[in-house]
């Protein structure tokens, strides 16, 4: 017989402490404490981003605290760029870009194997240019010039 094709597997779940762990790890943070501080910011940051069923769905995957840091806020009426979404980050949290592209990337990166492909392409074609680094992605498309 012939392999058919297959839809993709069913991701594993992860747990909360397995997402801090990752992202302790990711992020070389000293405690788990800082690690959940950084977590719940960058996410709390990145749910006022994403907006409709990609929102809806990537909480979904979430294990629930880290469900509740994405939607604790009203999404943006104005989406930001990527790098809009490090300035604004560094000003929230009083870092520098630096420190805010760090964090974000650390939990970002965790939050991209939880989403998988799939989900992470859809949230990534609803937002604006900048983000598929943050994620440890290629910035595949190409940006409109403004007329």
């Amino acid at each position: 017989m012939y392999d058919q094709p297959r839809p993709n597997p069913a991701l594993a779940v992860m747990t909360f402490d397995q997402m801090l762990e990752r992202v302790r790890y990711e992020g070389a943070y000293p405690t788990r404490e800082r690690a959940e501080e950084v977590m719940r910011t960058v996410l709390g940051a990145f749910g006022r981003q994403v907006t409709g069923d990609e929102r809806v769905d990537l909480a979904h995957r979430l294990p629930v605290e880290a469900a509740l840091a994405l939607t604790s806020q009203v999404p943006a009426t104005e989406q930001l760029t990527g790098w809009g979404f490090i300035k604004d980050l560094a000003a929230r949290t009083g870092g520098s870009p630096a420190t805010a592209r760090w964090d974000a990337g650390a939990v970002l990166a965790v939050v991209s194997r939880v989403a998988g492909p799939d989900l992470l392409a859809r949230v990534l074609r609803h937002l604006p240019g900048g983000y598929a680094l943050l994620f440890g992605q290629a910035e595949l498309r190409q940006h409109q010039a403004a007329a």
